[in-house]
């Protein structure tokens, strides 16, 4: 505590003697400062005990000494000092008189004690609470440190700062969701200041806000510091009190915001050597060497890989298809993904992937989970546990951003639209270490699929379950059907036969001759002219499975040809 005017009154070698203010006498004493001045409050900056000996002031005239008294007052001084024996041998009546009307402390000092003894003494005491303050700072920071490195890790920090700041402590992560809090009562204030959090996350680190009141609680201050050493906020550190911290607790506070920094702004050099530990553990699972990938990994990702897992392939909504001949995400298999895919960590993610990069991470370690993220080519590839709250936070974060997409396809709401907050999800089946390639392959089908329905999520489970011909509706799908057509439609459109309708009567009769010329109310020798002019056109045998294949899926793709339609009177006898 600071030194108060009750503790130089109870020095005994000052000798002071208090005349007025008795009540006020805890007030503490910054700073002791000798003015004769009339006014000498443009030089104080409050919390001063002043030291006069009233050689200038005019003491005799009670309306002036209520005028001084009243300055000093209202200027923040916390009492006066008068020498007696040297201009006056008591304190002049006017002057008692205003102090005393005032409620003023007054304090007489002696002749014998002089000024400067009073001025080291408060100095002294200033000198010997700053040290206490320090040394309280650091015992705190050493009291957090070790429990920062302990198994409570960042809950035991903010449980040793709550108790040093008598008060409370949360954290929030870059989310603005509540990661922990101390003490445990203090989880409910602390999640009524998600608003503000959100707030200060938006601004440039470093930032700082002081909230009062919170949820309508009078005198309850709340410290808001964001934590991050580079531009990007990466948490936010809250600190309940019930005044202003003092300067053992601002040190506390200040240590606790330095620890919080390097437990989540780890150095560049180390969150580079993990992201490329996590590439190439990646790439070992995608070129099928998993006891390999998981002697490299050893205890980094915990049980990760012993347990059913799914893969999560994710990019920028407003990303478009790639260069023509570019693969789509797992193409070409395991191999051609180890080498395209799974690369050493690249080029800055879109600002909506990193978001969910975030989130998942944030989501496992509250859940105390482990996920394997990979950051490559502006893609996020992901491990992450079959059922987990990190695969729960990537479907919660990708229904947000269909969800601020007015439910339209992704990438056309106000969110998604081109912007850098929408993202793209493709997500594996559950699978065991040894298929990882095969998972990886999943996702990036179920990407290309969600991309094309624009959906922000689409798991392989979905794909596999449903129907094909929802993919046909694929633009360059569309223009192979045309071009494959074309001939038959220019025929149709110059000649006689209607060879399209025919040909998709065929088809859809799996090539039964009598049933599809009955459909088309024709004979059966009419048809086989007709399958016979399709294949001269064409170029191709209608004998080959693929070719049919080929045919049917242009059909549907081009969903042009109509209703079949019999032609007019009955079929003729062969």
């Amino acid at each position: 505590m600071p030194i108060t005017l009750a503790s130089l009154v109870q020095n005994s070698s000052l000798k002071l003697a208090v005349l007025a203010g008795e009540g006020r006498l805890d007030a503490p004493v910054r700073w002791a400062h000798v003015s004769e001045l009339a006014d000498p409050v443009p030089y104080l900056d409050g919390g001063e005990l002043l030291l006069v000996t009233a050689m200038k002031l005019d003491v005799e005239d009670a309306e002036a000494m209520r005028r001084y008294v009243a300055r000093l007052d209202a200027a923040g001084v916390v009492g006066l000092g008068f020498a007696a024996g040297v201009a006056y041998d008591t304190v002049p009546p006017a002057l008692l008189d205003a102090a005393r009307g005032a409620g003023f402390p007054l304090l007489e000092v002696p002749r014998r004690t002089p000024f400067l003894a009073i001025v080291k003494a408060v100095s002294a005491a200033g000198a010997a609470e700053q040290y206490r303050a320090v040394k309280a700072g650091f015992e705190a920071q050493r009291e957090m440190t070790r429990a920062v490195l302990s198994a409570r890790g960042t809950s035991g920090l903010l449980a040793k700062l709550a108790a040093h700041v008598d008060g409370w402590a949360a954290l929030y992560d870059v989310s603005g969701a509540l990661v922990a809090a101390a003490p445990s009562w203090a989880s409910r204030r602390a999640a009524e200041l998600t608003d503000e959090v959100r707030r200060l996350r938006d601004r440039s680190a470093t930032a700082s806000a002081v909230v009062s009141g919170t949820g309508g609680r009078a005198g309850d201050r709340v410290e808001l510091q964001s934590i991050g050493s580079g531009r990007r906020v990466r948490a936010v550190l809250a600190v309940g009190t019930g005044a202003p911290p003092g300067t053992a607790e601002r040190y506390a506070v200040n240590s606790a915001v330095a620890l919080l920094t390097l437990t989540t702004e780890r150095s560049r050099a180390l969150l580079e050597a993990e992201q490329r530990l996590g590439a190439a553990v990646l790439r070992m699972l995608l070129a099928g060497e998993a006891d390999h990938a998981r002697a490299v990994a050893g205890s980094l990702y915990g049980t990760l890989l012993d347990e059913p897992l799914r893969v999560v392939v994710a990019e920028g909504a407003s990303a478009r298809g790639k260069a023509a001949g570019a693969r789509e995400p797992g193409a070409g298999g395991a191999a051609g993904a180890t080498s395209e895919e799974a690369g050493e960590p690249g080029s800055a993610l879109p600002a909506g992937v990193e978001a969910l990069a975030e989130k998942t991470e944030s989501a496992a370690a509250r859940a105390g989970e482990s996920v394997l993220l990979v950051r490559h080519d502006r893609r996020l590839v992901a491990l992450v546990a079959d059922g987990g709250a990190a695969a729960a936070a990537c479907a919660d974060f990708a229904s947000r951003t269909e969800t601020a997409a007015g439910g339209g396809p992704v990438g056309a709401g106000p969110v998604g639209a081109g912007t850098e907050h929408g993202v793209v999800v493709g997500v594996s089946a559950p699978a065991g270490l040894a298929s990882v390639a095969a998972a990886f392959k999943q996702a990036g089908q179920a990407l290309s699929v969600a991309r094309r329905r624009g959906r922000a999520l689409v798991e392989h489970e979905d794909v596999a379950s449903g129907s094909v011909l929802p993919l046909l509706a694929d633009e360059a799908v569309r223009a192979f059907a045309d071009g494959m057509l074309r001939a038959l439609y220019e025929h149709d459109a110059h000649g006689r036969g209607d060879l399209v309708a025919s040909l998709h009567a065929w088809l859809s009769r799996h090539g039964q001759w009598d049933a599809a010329a009955a459909d088309l109310g024709v004979h059966r020798h009419t048809l086989r002219y007709r399958m016979r002019r399709v294949e001269e056109i064409l170029g191709r045998s209608l004998d080959d499975p693929d070719v049919r294949m080929e045919l049917w899926l242009a059909l549907k793709a081009t969903a042009t040809v109509p209703p079949v339609q019999r032609d007019r009177g009955r079929p003729r006898r062969g």
